[in-house]
């Protein structure tokens, strides 16, 4: 049995999100945050947009460069999304994808010139966006937050592999 969203939670004054249990309500919570995360991220980056800038974040946690399923895995998206995003990328120069030297059947993704540039130069900006976005909220709640996401995730996960 689940808690149902209440009154606290009310925060839209001309929508009643009571008797919605609660994970039903982080759910669309979550989606209607990453429209509306992507929808402001798309206007302020001009030259690409937000998945396009998600997937270079992506390649630059990658320790080598990544494969197209590497890089699908870690996004959290399919091969042929993120095939596409890489394809956008590379016609403005951001990426370059290149035959992996010892398997000839990989594709690996390299991040240009420009597009270190482009990060250095969004750099203050992106920090700024999100100093503002967390403001007010704790280590705390943030570390409480992700591994919740982390959880629900891995139940994802599992929920797959059935």
């Amino acid at each position: 049995e689940y808690a149902y969203a209440n009154a606290f939670i009310q925060h839209d004054k001309n929508i009643d999100f009571s008797g919605i249990p609660l994970p039903y309500f982080l759910i669309g919570l979550l989606s209607a945050f990453e429209n509306r995360f992507q929808a402001m991220a798309d206007k302020t980056m001009k030259e690409i947009s937000w998945k396009q800038f998600f997937a270079i974040i992506c390649i630059k946690m990658c320790k080598e460069s990544p494969t197209i399923n590497e890089l699908a895995e870690i996004m959290g998206s399919s091969h042929q999304n993120v095939k596409q995003i890489l394809l956008k990328l590379e016609k403005k120069d951001f990426v370059k994808i290149i035959i992996d030297k010892d398997d000839k059947r990989k594709q690996r993704i390299l991040l240009t010139e420009h597009c270190k540039e482009f990060c250095q130069k969004n750099d203050a900006m992106s920090q700024a966006i999100m100093e503002s976005l967390f403001y007010q909220i704790s280590p705390e709640q943030l570390q409480t937050t992700i591994k919740t996401i982390i959880q629900v995730e891995d139940n994802l996960k599992k929920l797959e592999g059935e």
